[in-house]
Formats: C-alpha cells, structure tokens, sequence
C-alpha cells in the first residue's frame, strides 16, 4: 500500500488485517516479523492522522469561541 493513495480509514482497515494475520499461529518468524513492521508503520500513521484532526478540532474551537466572544462584546 502506497502512501501517496494511504488515508486514515484504508490505513485503519489494513492495521486490522495485519492484526488478524498476526494471530494466526501458522506464521513464520518471517512472515510475523514482516507483518509487524507493517502494523507498526501503520500504527504510526494513523496515530499521526489523529494528531492532526486533533489540531484542527482545537483551532475550530478556539476560533468559534473568540467569535463568540467578539459578537457578546
């Protein structure tokens, strides 16, 4: 999966397959080890993704609220 075409939710969907792969207990170490690092890139990146909704939920917060100040005064 490329990053360029990678959003939240197919990241998210990915993660959960990898999750399940990971239980099956016909991996090899290879195989484990190479899903992983998967989950853990995607982990990360959906981590990150979150982040930034974050940030953009807290900046439209404060900006309604300052307009909502200006429109009391």
């Amino acid at each position: 999966m490329s990053k360029e075409n990678l959003n939240f939710e197919s990241a998210l969907k990915r993660l959960e397959a990898v999750a399940k792969k990971l239980e099956e207990e016909n991996l090899s170490l290879e195989e484990a080890l190479k899903y992983f690092e998967e989950g853990m890139k995607l982990s990360k990146f959906c981590n990150e993704q979150l982040s930034q909704a974050e940030n953009k939920v807290k900046i439209i917060m404060k900006d309604n609220e300052l307009k909502e100040m200006e429109d009391f005064e």
